[in-house]
């Protein structure tokens, strides 16, 4: 079984319902283009979590089929590991999809496993070869909170959640436009594992209580004028 599994196309049709087997071989063939069949690691965590898509929530809502699912899964093993970095124009033309709707079905089955990302400036600043970002980003962001939570009820301040990865995003895609850098946003936007839509809403915040950062208003605003999110 085994060995005519080895010689499938991953490009072949699946059944209906694969059993683990072929799920597995899908896995390791997508690790092979992907350059990460040495990664055993990798190969064994994203077999786990595609096990648990189908444990912890209904994966087949999602609306994408098994061949995806296999690279999501490597994706997300990936994530957890610095030094591994995917290679994502392969990712996506492997997945069939296109980069928006590939980002949709990653962050669908991120929530659905409850896989938080942990998103790091350094490790943006390396991934889209912008490493000189990293101090104004730090200074943004932390302007950002401290103006944030300045514009709060002092009963809600204790509970404003900074450790979304989505506030570093967005303070990473101001900081480069900002210094005439050039940004894949829905590659940003994909890694951070967010929404286009919280996305937006956080940029909005972030451009209005910082104008003086970023460069974007004429006028300040009162930080209580701005709502939080």
């Amino acid at each position: 079984m085994f060995s005519t599994l080895a010689n499938a196309d991953i490009s072949d049709p699946l059944p209906l319902h694969p059993s683990n087997a072929i799920r597995q071989m899908y896995i390791f063939e997508i690790a092979k283009k992907l350059g990460l069949s040495d990664s055993k690691h990798i190969i064994r965590k994203a077999a786990e979590l595609r096990r648990l898509c189908d444990i912890q929530f209904d994966s087949s809502a999602i609306g994408v089929g098994e061949i995806c699912k296999a690279i999501i899964c490597l994706e997300i093993a990936a994530s957890g590991w610095e030094e591994v970095i995917v290679d994502r124009p392969t990712v996506i033309k492997l997945s069939g999809m296109s980069e928006k709707a590939y980002n949709r079905s990653l962050n669908a089955m991120k929530n659905g496993l409850g896989v938080k990302t942990k998103l790091d400036i350094r490790e943006l600043g390396i991934r889209f070869g912008c490493v000189r970002l990293i101090p104004f980003v730090q200074k943004g962001l932390s302007l950002y909170k401290d103006r944030f939570l300045a514009s709060l009820p002092a009963s809600r301040r204790t509970s404003a959640d900074f450790t979304r990865p989505v506030f570093t995003a967005v303070a990473f895609y101001l900081c480069a436009k900002i210094h005439k850098l050039k940004i894949d946003k829905l590659k940003l936007i994909g890694v951070c594992g967010t929404s286009e839509s919280e996305f937006f809403f956080v940029s909005t915040s972030m451009k209005d209580l910082c104008h003086d950062v970023y460069g974007i208003l004429k006028e300040k605003k009162d930080p209580k004028d701005v709502k939080g999110n």
